[in-house]
C-alpha cells in the first residue's frame, strides 16, 4: 500500500521539471522502452521474411493488398474497443497477450515453412490474427506509459517510447533480410520469436498495472458500439479532436503513402548506369532516420511543448516535406527532405499522443488512446486507395505533392480551430 501511495502521490506533482531522458535513467521505464523496441523490431522482421515468402509461393498481387488491409483494419474497427479493455484489465496481461500473439503467429509461420504446407487462406488467417495482437498492444502499451512516468515527464516517456519505435521499425527490415540470407525464411521466423521475449519477460516483474496512479480500474463493461460513444463525451474538448482530425488527416494523405510509392521514387531519382534498389533502400533509410534522429533530438533540446499549435505546425511541416520531395531531381536533397520529414512525422505524432492522454479523463483515458489509434494508425488502411486513386489520376509524385499540400492546409487550419476556440474562452 505504501508502494502504490508512492506512485501516486508522484503522479500528482505534474509542475516538477523533468529531466532530459529521465525515463531511460529509470530502472522502472527503460526496460519497458527498450522491450517495445525490440517487440517492434520482431513485428517488422515478420513482415520482411513472410511477405517475400508470400510473393515467392502464390505471386498474387491480391495478397499483397491483403496484407496491407489485415494489418491496418483491425486498427480501424477495434482500437477504440480495445482501449476499453484496456481501462477494465491489467494492461500488463493484454500486452503480454499481444506478444503471445505475435509469437504464436511467427511459431505457426515456421511450421508452415517446415513442412512445406502452407496454404492461402492459412495465410489470410495468420496476417488477421498479427493485426488483431498489434491493435490489442497500442492502447495498453500507452496507458503503461502514463502508470510508469506520470504526468510531469508523460511527454517525455511517449517521444522517447516512439523513438525506440521507430528504431525497430528502421532496423527491423534490416535485421529481417539478414536472417533471411542468413537462417532461411523457416530458421528466421523461428529466431524472430525470441524479439517479442525480452516485452513480456519484464511485464512479469514489473508492479505497474496501467492503472496504478488513477486508482482501480474501470469495471464497467462496454460493448463495441458503446465504446465509440467516447467521441461524444470528448467533442467539447478542442484538443483531443484537433489531435484525432490531425492523426486522421496525416494517416489518409501521407501515411503509408511516402514508403508505398517510394520505389516509384528510386527509379526516378536513379541517374543512368545506377541502381534503382539502392536508391530506394537510402530513401527508406533518410526517412526512418529522421524519425529516430528526431526523437532523440527532441528530447535533448525540449523545444516542442506538447501543444496543439505545436502538432499542427509538425504536420504542416510534413506535408511541406513531402511536396519538396515529390518535386526534387536531386538525389541529396531528397534525402535532407526525408529526413526533415522523418522528423516532423515524430513530432507530430508523439506530440498528438501526449495531448491526447493528458487532456483525456481518467474514467475514458483508454478509450480515447483508442480513438487515436483508430483515427491515425486505422485510417492507413485508405492511404493505399489514396495514393492508387491519385496516381492513376495523375502520376505518383503529383500524388504525393497532393496529398501533401492537403495536409499542410489542413493542419493549419486545425491549428487555428484550436486557437479560435482557446481565444472564445478567454473572451
Amino acid at each position: 500500500m505504501g508502494r502504490v501511495s508512492e506512485i501516486r502521490d508522484d503522479s500528482a506533482d505534474s509542475s516538477a521539471h523533468p529531466r532530459r531522458f529521465g525515463v531511460l535513467r529509470s530502472w522502472k521505464t527503460a526496460p519497458y522502452l527498450v522491450g517495445s523496441g525490440l517487440a517492434m523490431m520482431g513485428d517488422n522482421i515478420e513482415h520482411v521474411i513472410t511477405y517475400w515468402v508470400l510473393w515467392q509461393k502464390f505471386e498474387s498481387p491480391a495478397l499483397v493488398g491483403f496484407q496491407l488491409i489485415s494489418h491496418w483494419l483491425p486498427f480501424l474497427l477495434l482500437s477504440v474497443y480495445a482501449g476499453s479493455l484496456a481501462e477494465r484489465f491489467d494492461c500488463r496481461r493484454l500486452i503480454q497477450i499481444g506478444q503471445g500473439l505475435f509469437m504464436f503467429v511467427s511459431l505457426c509461420w515456421g511450421i508452415l515453412f517446415l513442412t512445406d504446407s502452407l496454404q492461402l487462406w492459412q495465410a489470410c488467417v495468420l496476417l488477421v490474427i498479427h493485426g488483431l495482437a498489434g491493435c490489442l498492444w497500442g492502447p495498453a502499451e500507452q496507458m503503461m506509459l502514463y502508470d510508469f512516468a506520470g504526468r510531469s515527464e508523460l511527454p517525455s516517456a511517449v517521444r522517447i517510447n516512439a523513438t525506440f519505435r521507430s528504431l525497430g521499425i528502421l532496423f527491423g527490415p534490416v535485421v529481417g533480410a539478414v536472417l533471411l540470407l542468413s537462417f532461411g525464411p523457416t530458421w528466421g521466423i523461428f529466431i524472430n520469436i525470441i524479439f517479442y521475449l525480452p516485452l513480456t519477460i519484464f511485464l512479469m516483474r514489473t508492479p505497474f498495472t496501467g492503472h496504478t496512479r488513477s486508482g482501480s480500474p474501470n469495471k464497467t463493461r462496454t460493448t463495441l458500439v458503446q465504446s465509440l460513444r467516447v467521441l461524444v463525451d470528448v467533442r467539447h474538448n478542442r484538443s483531443i479532436i484537433s489531435m484525432l482530425l490531425l492523426a486522421a488527416l496525416a494517416s489518409i494523405t501521407i501515411g503509408a503513402v511516402l514508403q508505398t510509392a517510394m520505389p516509384v521514387f528510386g527509379g526516378l531519382l536513379t541517374g543512368p548506369g545506377g541502381d534503382s534498389d539502392f536508391t530506394y533502400g537510402l530513401l527508406l533509410f533518410a526517412l526512418g532516420a529522421g524519425g529516430v534522429l528526431g526523437g532523440f533530438f527532441l528530447e535533448a533540446t525540449g523545444w516542442v511543448r506538447p501543444t496543439p499549435a505545436a502538432a499542427a505546425v509538425a504536420a504542416a511541416g510534413l506535408g511541406a516535406s513531402s511536396i519538396v520531395f515529390a518535386f526534387t531531381s536531386h538525389l541529396w536533397l531528397a534525402l535532407i527532405v526525408l529526413v526533415l520529414a522523418g522528423v516532423c512525422k515524430i513530432t507530430a505524432e508523439s506530440t498528438e499522443m501526449a495531448i491526447i492522454q493528458l487532456e483525456a479523463p481518467t474514467e475514458i483515458r483508454g478509450r480515447v488512446i483508442g480513438s487515436y489509434s483508430m483515427f491515425g494508425p486505422g485510417m492507413q488502411t485508405f492511404s493505399g486507395v489514396t495514393v492508387g486513386v491519385l496516381g492513376t489520376i495523375a502520376t505518383i509524385p503529383q500524388a504525393v505533392t497532393i496529398g501533401g499540400s492537403v495536409l499542410a492546409i489542413g493542419a493549419i487550419g486545425i491549428g487555428a480551430y484550436v486557437l479560435a476556440g482557446r481565444g472564445r474562452r478567454v473572451g
